[in-house]
């Protein structure tokens, strides 16, 4: 699709739907929008290329100078100012624990492997990386309009802390992050439920028998509802908005940087996958330029993307709990992005493929496309046992350095697929969240009934002992009491 240029003669990226049936879009729709009104995701018309000299002038920037080169190629100026650009990417890295961001730490068991910690914001999880962005960009661009959102969510661990206390405060923001209440953890839980903002309104929600896929079905049915989303004012902040994704390419940039020896030379990315946002950015960081010779996608049991990597079909069952429950998904939305992209942009194949995924729970892809991902990515399914197993060898390997689970199914898979791998390639596995966060995984991986100081952070022991402000709702309830009240709060603001 042909770009649209700005009157200063540069092309202005435009945002269209993976399904085909939006007129194309500026980033402020994209991103306030979420979803895209036909059900599909939004995607850039085209994919920005970083050329050699550029890829190694950025190799010296810090994490804030080279997100502001990054972002800036999918944000028109005319939409956010250069000046104001800066100033919301400064403001959301303001409460991260160290001034580079980000932590590389060689795993000395493994040469050339490495493991990028993700987790020094303020919620101690990757989510915070884009999500403090994507927050700060939405506040903006609603003091733009005079305008103000409910901005809906469903979670399955990190996602939701991390979207309550970037939304915290902000004035033109409400935040319902929803959960499947019992599955996930208690320090997850708590950092919603403990947190004082009267913008934010986390909701525990019984009787998910699919987790978080079965919330994303709810978001989805009140986002589909044109008249509904218009008069609640609804966007979602989900791995599905755009501002997201994009974000997330940086972290790639920036530890690519790091892991090698010379600008260009390989690497691989070992990222454990649940909706494949975080994958997606690295595949889109690759599209740009970014020399990758793999990704690994790390799944646990829910491993619908391992049997789409390996086999061309995307499988849709019946979720199982395991220790690494961040990433207990059964429906990866993200996949329609990569898969849009796969086929040249076919949006007729997606739309089929989604029909058949959500009738008959089941996709089979065709032979060229499964060919074409194939070509950069490879997978592993690990088990429990493995993971669990996984937290003890690197904690008593690598001097009591502890990973927490979902960290070690990135590890664990690496493990599982090293043989296909290319031998001169840096590896770098994807840290995903402190492992305080899960102290009874971490405590049955250790085979103790204390936790070691590594499996504390101050915050995490803080809200543990933190009075809880507690929404509890049933499935079955949840579309028509969340209609309800944001309805009332709607009523409560114009009146």
């Amino acid at each position: 699709m042909p770009s649209i240029f700005t009157s200063g003669g540069k092309p202005m990226i435009k945002y269209v739907s993976t399904t085909g049936g939006i007129e194309p879009v500026g980033f402020d729709e994209a991103v306030l929008q979420g979803f895209a009104a036909d059900g599909g995701l939004f995607v850039p018309d085209r994919i920005p290329v970083i050329d050699q000299e550029q890829l190694q002038a950025f190799s010296t920037l810090s994490f804030q100078d080279l997100a502001f080169e990054l972002v800036s190629l999918y944000i028109d100026a005319s939409i956010i100012p250069r000046q104001d650009l800066r100033r919301l990417i400064d403001n959301s890295y303001r409460e991260f624990q160290r001034p580079d961001i980000v932590n590389l730490v060689p795993i000395r068991g493994n040469r050339d492997t490495y493991v990028l910690e993700l987790f020094h914001g303020p919620t101690q999880s990757f989510k915070d990386m884009a999500m403090g962005f994507l927050m700060q960009v939405v506040d903006y661009l609603l003091g733009q309009r005079r305008e103000r959102l409910n901005i809906v969510l469903a979670t399955t661990g990190d996602t939701g802390p991390a979207a309550a206390w970037a939304a915290a405060g902000k004035q033109r923001i409400d935040c319902w992050p929803l959960y499947p209440r019992g599955m996930i953890s208690r320090e997850q839980e708590r950092q919603m439920t403990t947190l004082r903002a009267d913008n934010v309104h986390p909701v525990g929600v019984e009787n998910c028998p699919d987790g978080g896929d079965d919330l994303d079905l709810v978001v989805a049915e009140l986002f589909s509802d044109e008249k509904l989303k218009r008069t609640l004012a609804l966007s979602s902040v989900n791995s599905i908005n755009w501002c997201r994704v994009m974000t997330q390419t940086v972290h790639y940039f920036y530890s690519y940087y790091r892991a090698v020896e010379r600008v260009g030379d390989p690497v691989v990315f070992s990222v454990p996958s649940g909706a494949f946002g975080n994958l997606f950015a690295g595949y889109l960081a690759r599209s740009m330029g970014l020399p990758v010779a793999r990704f690994v996608c790390a799944n646990n049991v829910n491993n619908a993307l391992h049997t789409a990597f390996s086999r061309g079909v995307l499988p849709r069952h019946d979720l199982v709990q395991t220790p690494s429950s961040a990433i207990d998904i059964v429906a990866p939305y993200n996949f329609w992005r990569l898969l849009y992209f796969a086929t040249n942009r076919d949006t007729a194949r997606i739309r089929q493929w989604m029909k058949d995924f959500a009738a008959r729970r089941e996709v089979v892809l065709d032979v060229e496309t499964t060919k074409t991902i194939q070509g950069g990515f490879i997978s592993a399914s690990i088990s429990d046992e493995e993971t669990l197993a996984t937290v003890r060898s690197v904690y008593e390997a690598e001097g009591h350095y502890l990973i927490d689970p979902h960290t070690a199914v990135a590890v664990a898979a690496v493990e599982a697929v090293r043989d296909s791998l290319p031998a001169a390639a840096a590896i770098v596995c994807f840290a995903t969240a402190h492992p305080a966060k899960f102290p009874d995984v971490i405590k049955r991986a250790l085979d103790v009934e204390e936790l070691p100081a590594a499996g504390h952070h101050s915050v995490i022991d803080e809200a543990r002992d933190a009075c809880e402000h507690l929404r509890i709702c049933q499935l079955e309830n949840l579309r028509s009491n969340l209609i309800g009240e944001m309805t009332r709060q709607v009523a409560r603001r114009r009146g």
